[in-house]
């Protein structure tokens, strides 16, 4: 039992990464492993779900690409997550968006929340 928490510990990387929630647009940079060679690339979406809890917790995020939906998902504790950056926060009213998959073009769009700025 105390072997598994010593693995766990090692494995967790207790990064900080920014709050975000369904419906915003994010930049994920990940490593990736080619043979002996390694490189950090960007992946950009929409965040549908965020599902689990603790260091468990993993996002699934959605692009297009080249006409083609493109989901994937990140464990939030992942070591080989890099970065995490938050381009647009999305106005949405609920927290699982599937319905984005059916949708292509303007209609797939997620409205921006305003964000007041009072000085």
């Amino acid at each position: 039992m105390d072997l598994i928490k010593v693995a766990e510990a090692a494995f967790a990387t207790k990064k900080e990464h920014p709050a975000f929630s369904s419906g915003d647009t994010v930049t994920v940079s990940y490593r990736i492993r080619e043979g002996n060679k390694e490189r950090i690339q960007q992946y950009r979406g929409v965040v549908i779900r965020i599902s689990g809890h603790g260091d468990k917790k993993r996002f699934t995020v959605r692009k297009v690409s080249e006409n083609v939906g493109v989901e994937r998902i990140f464990p939030i504790e992942s070591p080989f997550i890099e970065s995490i950056a938050v381009n647009k926060r999305g106005k949405v009213r609920r927290t699982r968006l599937y319905y984005l998959r059916k949708l292509t073009g303007k209609k797939a769009r997620i409205k921006e929340k305003r964000v007041s700025t009072l000085s």
